[in-house]
């Protein structure tokens, strides 16, 4: 395998690979790209937060690696043996103890308070428009929506299976969760096994799933669009197999799906499967 200009595509022994032009945009917007260094483009208000607070953090490191680069080299040039053959020895300063110990709370403390505003409005979940249960077991997704009394497995595609629907390899999955575009969506994850982790990189979302307890977060999707993560904590052998997918639609057509998802799966006897075995 091989990272192609916008996706991670399978390379066949003995033949060419046909990669994308690495500028090529992703075909998804909640994807990894090939050659990417940055964040995903933010897709909630949530994650917008979360890269200003890293552009303020980036200004902050960047200044303070220039000035101790510049002091460092300035010490270099004026303070070696050639130019300084009898250094000072000088063991005590007041004022520049006082002042290397203040400048550092400063900046701690201009990079805590928006970094607590942000940890609170993560955690203080909106009145939902819909609520979502993720169960994370060895090794797939089980969703729930409690209103609509709907639920269903979720699992990874095969690398066949993502080739034949043009999804990316690792990402795609057989039955993907659809919400609503620019309403407040509650999650509510827990594990039935080991503890996993429910992600989508491009909500700001990120929420461990530990069996025997529920924990809550929330995203609210402000465009439409197919977003993909995947669970984020080491759940076992096939932990890389546990691929998220995520459908932001119209209310419209949100409602067209959930009409056609409980017919669908009204038909799925209630057993559901201990593990995955198979990709």
């Amino acid at each position: 395998m091989f990272w192609a200009g916008t996706a991670l595509l399978p390379s066949v022994p003995g033949s060419s690979a046909i990669a994308a032009p690495a500028g090529q945009p992703c075909p998804h917007t909640g994807q990894p790209c090939g050659w990417q260094i940055n964040f995903q483009p933010a897709a909630s208000p949530v994650m917008e937060n979360i890269e200003d607070f890293h552009r303020l953090l980036v200004w902050i490191i960047t200044a303070t690696s220039l000035f101790v680069l510049v002091l460092l080299l300035w010490i270099m040039v004026r303070y070696n043996r050639r130019a300084n053959p009898a250094p000072s020895k000088t063991e005590h300063n007041t004022l520049l103890e006082i002042v290397w110990t203040i400048v550092p709370v400063i900046v701690l403390v201009i990079i805590a308070i928006p970094s607590f505003k942000l940890l609170y409005y993560e955690a203080d979940i909106p009145k939902p428009d819909l609520t979502i249960e993720a169960i994370g077991k060895q090794w797939f997704w089980s969703y729930k929506y409690p209103t609509q009394n709907l639920q269903f497995d979720s699992l990874g595609l095969s690398d066949a299976d993502a080739l034949k629907r043009n999804e990316p390899r690792l990402l795609g999955v057989d039955n993907i969760i659809v919400v609503p575009v620019n309403k407040v969506v509650k999650m509510v994850t827990t594990g039935a096994d080991v503890i996993h982790s429910w992600t989508i990189p491009a909500f700001g979302v990120k929420m461990d799933a530990v069996p025997g307890r529920l924990n809550e977060t929330w995203f609210k999707a402000t465009e439409t669009g197919t977003f993909y993560g995947q669970c984020s904590e080491l759940c076992g052998a096939r932990h890389a197999f546990m691929p998220i997918e995520v459908k932001v639609v119209s209310q419209t057509d949100f409602d067209s799906w959930l009409a056609g998802a409980k017919k669908k799966f009204a038909a799925i006897d209630g057993k559901t499967r201990l593990a995955a075995l198979t990709q």
